[in-house]
């Protein structure tokens, strides 16, 4: 009797020490050991693959000159105006439009910024900005998705393009649309620069703050 009396004391114990499992949701039975803010969530990359950037200056003649045998320059009709494209074939086929999300060029430099090195135009959902833009207002996150794009660096690129536009001095009407939620109005940057000469000082902070990003998640990891 005693023994039994033991034996089922060990079994009380040991049930009693072991973990406790989660029943709900996909992470059903494996449960995460490090909890993770809301904030830390959306500010998370949608995406594993980053955004890749080549440098035209870096290949060889012999590089540029495989491309242009590859993508030899065609007399094909393009869209000239929204009108034209806003019902044209989606997803867009014309990478080198400056409203298409597949790539960016650099002004300066002629740098090529692939957004999404590991897809092809014709496996993205969204490739237009006009087409997003037209459906109104969206969020950081969804902004962030389509552009590759973490939601702290959209917020920065929205907080500097209204600052440019208030510095223009007839767009002051636009702070009303700039919301900081519940504790009231944000305050904008001031800019030391002119709009023209900024686009330098943005290529340094897109790459910073990329250089930034990748430690914080390397570290988060």
């Amino acid at each position: 009797m005693d023994a039994k009396i033991e034996d089922g004391e060990l079994e009380h114990e040991t049930a009693a020490d072991a973990p406790t499992l989660s029943t709900e949701g996909a992470l059903a039975l494996s449960p995460s050991e490090e909890s993770v803010t809301r904030e830390q969530r959306r500010s998370r990359r949608k995406r594993d693959v980053r955004a890749r950037t080549i440098s035209v200056k870096r290949m060889t003649k012999r590089e540029l000159e495989l491309g242009r045998m590859m993508y030899p320059d065609s007399e094909v009709e393009r869209p000239k105006t929204r009108a034209e494209c806003s019902s044209g074939e989606r997803p867009c086929p014309f990478v080198s439009c400056k409203h298409h999300l597949y790539l960016d060029v650099s002004a300066k430099t002629g740098a090529i910024k692939l957004n999404f090195p590991d897809l092809e135009v014709w496996e993205m959902t969204e490739t237009c900005a006009l087409d997003v833009a037209d459906r109104g207002g969206t969020t950081l996150e969804e902004v962030g998705a389509i552009m590759n794009l973490t939601r702290e660096r959209i917020r920065q690129v929205e907080v500097k393009g209204l600052a440019k536009l208030e510095a223009l001095k007839d767009m002051s009407a636009l702070r009303d649309y700039v919301d900081e939620g519940p504790v009231g109005k944000r305050r904008l940057p001031v800019l030391t620069k002119p709009v023209d000469d900024d686009e330098d000082e943005d290529e340094e902070d897109t790459a910073e703050f990329d250089a930034d990003d990748a430690a914080g998640e390397a570290h988060a990891d």
